[in-house]
């Protein structure tokens, strides 16, 4: 998906995949006396000009959004009503279109209809952090990252945990680490292209965050996805940010203005996933759906699983 300011999954061609963590190197120091052994202060490194001018700006983004009583977090409630109908056909908008394409080598907005795309194999969640990202940063994203698996593994009945080894990758990144994370992509994501990776190295201030998956065997199968997530945001948008492209990232690829109670909806009304978002993510795992399945095919099936989700007649 490219951004929240402007969100969507960036689907890659088909490819070849394997998944790889960053991991920092085991450097052992020379044995010294014990004498003269001395605890080593490490400063962290400096964050640029660039990096702190954009936390600025999103922090007045952030307080723009909650001062029109957007980013809600309550779920929706009796002002946001939704039936059967209205669910199935926010998931045929949602998981059956694209919201980008390629374009002369660059991600662009434009909807197109998609085959049904989702993980067959377990989802393993890795958090990785740049090299500027504070400690306290760190701890937050942890304690979100754990609880948000947690909770998409109940919404979908599919296995997704945290890992060591993941392949689903979320990378928290200040301006400059993103702008040069491209090599470490092409390892995570051999045969990522040069479309995506731009994608990622040339986010514009606009874009909040993103992800890209990969269907290697383009069969709708997810074998691997890479969410980008900007360190600079305030932590309710970062928040929003980490829910919006892992749910994305699961097979959710676009967005809909109708959505709503929906963090699938470009509006910014609600910041964290809701009980109608769960309900899209039951549907799209329901075994009676599957990887590939077109929308003409999947259309109808899914419509028969809004309604016994919601409880109401065909």
């Amino acid at each position: 998906m490219i951004g929240k300011g402007v969100r969507g999954l960036a689907p890659l061609a088909p490819l070849l995949v394997l998944s790889a963590c960053m991991q920092a190197p085991n450097i052992k120091p020379l044995p010294r006396p014990a004498a003269s052994v001395r605890p080593i202060v490490q400063t962290p490194p400096e964050r640029s000009s660039e990096s702190l001018a954009l936390e600025s700006y999103y922090a007045r983004v952030q307080n723009d959004l909650l001062g029109n009583e957007l980013l809600r977090t309550d779920g929706g409630g009796p002002d946001t009503p939704f039936n059967a109908r209205q669910l199935a056909a926010n998931f045929e908008a949602i998981a059956l279109n694209d919201e980008y394409t390629s374009v002369n080598g660059q991600f662009v907005a434009q909807k197109t209809p998609s085959n049904l795309h989702r993980w067959q194999v377990p989802v393993r969640v890795g958090l990785e952090f740049g090299a500027t990202v504070s400690p306290e940063i760190r701890a937050k994203d942890e304690a979100t990252v754990n609880h948000f698996v947690a909770q998409l593994a109940r919404a979908t009945g599919h296995s997704i945990t945290r890992s060591s080894q993941p392949n689903f990758h979320v990378l928290v990144l200040n301006e400059n680490e993103r702008r040069a994370i491209g090599p470490q992509l092409s390892e995570m994501i051999p045969g990522i292209g040069q479309d995506a990776i731009r994608s990622v190295v040339n986010m514009p201030r606009s874009s909040y965050c993103l992800v890209v998956a990969s269907d290697p065997d383009d069969d709708g199968a997810y074998q691997s996805a890479v969410a980008i997530i900007r360190a600079e945001h305030p932590d309710l948008l970062r928040k929003s940010c980490f829910h919006e492209e892992i749910a994305q990232g699961l097979g959710l690829a676009n967005d809909s203005p109708y959505a709503r109670p929906s963090i699938f909806n470009d509006d910014e009304e609600f910041a964290l996933l809701t009980r109608h978002d769960e309900l899209l993510l039951r549907i799209l795992y329901d075994r009676r759906l599957a990887p590939g399945m077109r929308p003409d095919t999947a259309r109808p099936i899914a419509t028969e699983i809004a309604y016994e989700l919601m409880g109401e007649d065909i």
